[in-house]
């Protein structure tokens, strides 16, 4: 019996008639229409960040998995690996080049638009360069209120896309998710980890743009590019290159130090202060940002989809599979993951494939790699629990294949624990990602790609002094953040089932960690 057959039959005896929901929108399609267009617009003055980062994560993740495929087929065929480099390389550069037309492309709320690097004129002003004359710490903070005001509202947006699929277009009257939203809607903790996540988000997306400068020309490239200020000693308005500026702007202790929310001798505006070496520390978090999110996101994503492939496969057939999958899985676990990274980074210290994502690839391997037991674990007993349900024994009886009782009547059953425990691990993967950074030597993120732990390192040695700032809003955007997703997975667990504890939560982050 095929699948079509099926169908037929359920809604026969059920008298359930499935509608498509793009037949639902046509026949009243006022809602959609004036919510699409609202979503349209909103991305629409944004689309050059979002089309960038996009190509960028895609183009990154394409010559990761090509380089996996070229190690393999090394060992069967080296014409075959030359074949696979020679796509990597023209798909590369092509992707490459559609990012960087992409991030081009004007954007409403851009440093170009609203800009706050400039100079002054003369000891008292104007200054020149800055958004309407302002002074830079205004302009700045104008450019950065609009953008977290706007990536609220997309938010919202996006959730109100929700509603209106159940207000107008949802065939059922209720269903569990609508429970599950009522309880988030009270869960003050469960907020507070969404409002987090919301704000990681935007500084990840959004950090070239939030910055009062740029990684390329303050961290990365410092001495390609020039600034202006007015020479207090000459009365003129002078220029220098950014990296002797940084030089003469370092964070040390003492009587050397730019520390947050001040400017430096060059009319620069730095809110979180400098680094030792005189680089901007809000412009250096929001790119550590921005890695972590993608090596985190590439980790956790991979581990999610192993363990819930893995579940779903060990719970349906159950006996011999599911104690091999447990068998591996102890395995896995027996390995102790930061000794792994170590040494996984220290063997690809020199070799092409760690420099990936600036080395980032290949920790998301491992990440990905030592987390999908733990998330496997977590889930294994929802997914025993659906699999002995009526409804996937009618399924049986119907006649549905075992690929598509997973897909419809086991995956949205679990769906929501792996939500949970994902974003607990997802803390782990943080803080081990920001503990290699930390230790340095080769580990971590490649420099001079900036990384959450390595900015915690580079002020530990002045955290008694006036530079305290380096490490410890380094280390507290890290705790936040941290906390912040647990909080998200507290509120998740709690909207699925009231009345569960707090002790499994806590195993899984506890799990999670390196």
């Amino acid at each position: 019996m095929s699948d079509t057959d099926t169908t037929t039959t359920r809604d026969e005896l059920t008298g359930y008639e499935n509608i498509p929901v793009r037949t639902r929108i046509a026949e009243a399609p006022r809602p959609f229409l004036e919510w699409a267009t609202v979503l349209i617009v909103l991305i629409a003055v944004e689309f050059g960040t979002y089309a960038s980062l996009t190509i960028a994560t895609v183009e990154r993740a394409f010559v990761g998995v090509t380089a996996l495929f070229d190690i393999l087929l090394g060992f069967i065929s080296e014409g075959a690996a030359e074949a696979v480099v020679d796509l990597q390389q023209g798909v590369s550069k092509f992707l490459v080049g559609v990012a960087d037309a992409a991030a081009a492309l004007p954007t409403l709320l851009s440093r170009e638009v609203i800009p706050n690097q400039g100079h002054k004129l003369g000891p008292n002003g104007p200054w020149q360069g800055t958004f309407m004359g302002l002074e830079p710490a205004v302009a700045w903070g104008l450019r950065f209120t609009l953008l977290v005001v706007y990536a609220l509202f997309l938010s919202y947006w996006v959730f109100r896309g929700w509603q209106v699929y159940r207000e107008h277009y949802r065939q059922a009257d209720w269903t569990p998710t609508d429970d599950m939203v009522g309880r988030l809607r009270g869960h003050r903790w469960g907020q507070f980890g969404i409002l987090v996540l919301v704000l990681y988000l935007t500084m990840a997306v959004f950090g070239p743009a939030l910055g009062p400068t740029t990684v390329e020309q303050n961290i990365q490239s410092s001495y390609s590019y020039e600034i202006e200020y007015y020479n207090g000693e000459t009365g003129e308005v002078e220029s220098i290159p950014v990296g002797d500026a940084n030089f003469n702007s370092k964070s040390k202790g003492g009587g050397e130090n730019v520390g947050p929310m001040s400017y430096d001798n060059y009319g620069r505006f730095h809110p979180f202060g400098t680094l030792n070496n005189g680089r901007d520390l809000f412009t250096f978090l929001m790119g550590g940002a921005r890695i972590t999110l993608i090596v985190s996101g590439m980790a956790i994503g991979l581990a999610t989809l192993i363990a819930a492939v893995l579940s779903m496969i060990s719970a349906y057939y159950a006996g011999t599979i599911d104690l091999t999958v447990l068998t591996v899985a102890d395995g896995v676990v027996s390995v102790p993951r930061l000794l792994l990274l170590i040494m996984v980074s220290a063997v690809f210290a020199n070799h092409w494939l760690g420099g990936i994502i600036d080395g980032g690839f290949i920790l998301a391997m491992v990440f990905a790699f030592t987390t999908w037991p733990f998330l496997w674990r977590a889930v294994r007993g929802p997914a025993l629990q659906v699999a002995q349900e009526e409804w996937v024994d009618a399924a049986r009886s119907f006649g549905q294949r075992p690929r598509t009782i997973m897909h419809k009547h086991m995956l949205p059953y679990i769906v929501g624990y792996l939500l949970v425990y994902a974003s607990m691990s997802t803390g782990g993967i943080i803080i081990g990602l920001s503990a290699l950074s930390f230790l340095g030597n080769g580990l971590g993120i490649n420099p001079p790609t900036p990384a959450w732990g390595r900015a915690v390192s580079l002020g530990q040695d002045y955290v008694s002094t006036a530079s305290w700032h380096i490490s410890l809003i380094s280390g507290l955007m890290i705790v936040l953040l941290v906390t912040g997703l647990n909080a998200f997975g507290d509120g998740i667990r709690d909207a699925i089932d009231p009345e569960t504890e707090g002790t499994e939560g806590e195993e899984a982050a506890a799990g999670g960690g390196a």
